[in-house]
């Protein structure tokens, strides 16, 4: 299949946007707000994604999932961060932590871990960051010391989004200290685990509805089968991983964006100063002109780095970075204009356009800053 035939939209696309919109319209955007002032997990909107099939469509259909491909799977993160960018965490973290053992996991782990999620029963996270170790995640101290037919962890992982809500967890650990990034090994955790324990929830500018929080480790034992492709190989599955997930976080960004748009253009068609309506002044003209430009920039970029998601292509590191980093930009500069188009209006919680600037900003900085999105482009054209 040519790059452009999978990269167009199918019928079928398009009838699966119109059913998650469905969804998001009814049984998420009338929670959105309240998520966000309370700052607890959208519990209903779990269960309505849950109900409909939306919380996790990437699982294979040989673990019970849809099968669904990349694009189908970032439409949906972009229809649900349309109307409610902590509840989009839900599908797009679900993918983040279940990649790696896409990518690397035995049939057996496989096996006893997707179910689960396919069904909806579970939710899975990843555990990559550390209080030391953010960017340079080489730097991280976690250690997973064999001993006799398991692992004994200990340490902390940071920024952990969904955690204490998941089952789950895909943890990068020191197997091999000599090794640098080559002594680091991926396992699966479970929630009830002894010696794993969870931190207080971060109190965050936006996506307020998504735990975030520590991850503890103290002594704590897992079988040694629980261990994710062969040691020494987990910062490589993790960059593998970071390819493919950080298209979602393009399509988190492109969603949150398209939702500011959509009532900024609305706004300015209804509010009425001077005696007329303020879409009819050129000023605003230009502002949603330029916003709604570089929304479809980004989606058009997000949906060419999904296309090379799904084919695995070489060019994927570049494009997974380019796509995180334009769409992210984009939305921090559309919803922020937004805001603006707004007025007064915009400032206050009346609206969702000011939680949507707070969102957004969150895209910007998780699964790599910006900062490391452009090493990362520069390095694949440089090398």
């Amino acid at each position: 299949m040519s790059d452009f035939d999978l990269f167009t939209l199918t019928d079928e696309h398009e009838m699966l946007r119109a059913a998650v919109r469905a969804v998001c319209t009814d049984k998420i955007e009338p929670h959105a707000a309240e998520v966000d002032r309370t700052a607890e997990f959208p519990q209903a909107s779990y269960d309505a994604l849950r109900a409909a099939g939306f919380h996790a469509v990437h699982v294979p259909e040989e673990f019970g999932g849809a099968g669904a491909d990349a694009l189908s799977t970032i439409i949906v993160i972009e229809e649900v961060a349309r109307v409610c960018a902590s509840t989009s965490l839900i599908p797009a973290v679900n993918k983040l932590g279940t990649m790696p053992l896409l990518l690397a996991a035995s049939e057996d782990l496989l096996k006893r871990y997707l179910p689960a999620v396919a069904s909806g029963e579970a939710m899975f996270s990843y555990a990559l960051s550390e209080p030391e170790a953010g960017s340079d995640a080489v730097a991280m101290r976690t250690r997973a010391v064999r001993d006799g037919d398991g692992y004994v962890l200990n340490g902390a992982k940071r920024w952990i989004t969904n955690a204490g809500i998941s089952e789950y967890y895909t943890v990068m650990a020191v197997t091999d200290p000599e090794a640098g990034a080559n002594g680091i090994s991926a396992f699966v955790v479970e929630k009830s685990d002894e010696g794993f324990t969870f931190g207080a929830p971060e109190k965050k500018l936006g996506i307020k509805g998504s735990p975030t929080r520590e991850l503890y480790f103290d002594n704590c034992r897992i079988p040694a089968d629980r261990l994710v492709g062969p040691e020494g190989s987990g910062f490589k599955t993790a960059l593998r991983t970071l390819d493919h997930t950080r298209v979602t976080i393009a399509a988190q960004a492109v969603g949150i964006a398209q939702g500011a748009l959509d009532h900024a253009t609305r706004y300015a068609k209804e509010r009425k100063q001077f005696g007329k309506p303020i879409a009819d002044f050129q000023g605003i003209q230009f502002m949603v002109a330029d916003m709604a430009m570089k929304l479809e920039a980004a989606r058009q970029l997000t949906y060419a780095a999904a296309a090379k998601s799904e084919r695995g292509d070489a060019d994927l590191t570049f494009f997974g970075a380019a796509a995180k980093c334009f769409a992210s930009d984009a939305a921090m500069e559309i919803t922020t204009d937004a805001v603006q188009v707004l007025g007064g209006y915009g400032y206050v919680k009346d609206y969702p356009v000011e939680r949507m600037m707070r969102d957004a900003k969150i895209t910007q900085i998780y699964e790599g800053t910006n900062q490391i999105q452009r090493l990362v482009m520069a390095r694949q054209l440089l090398k």
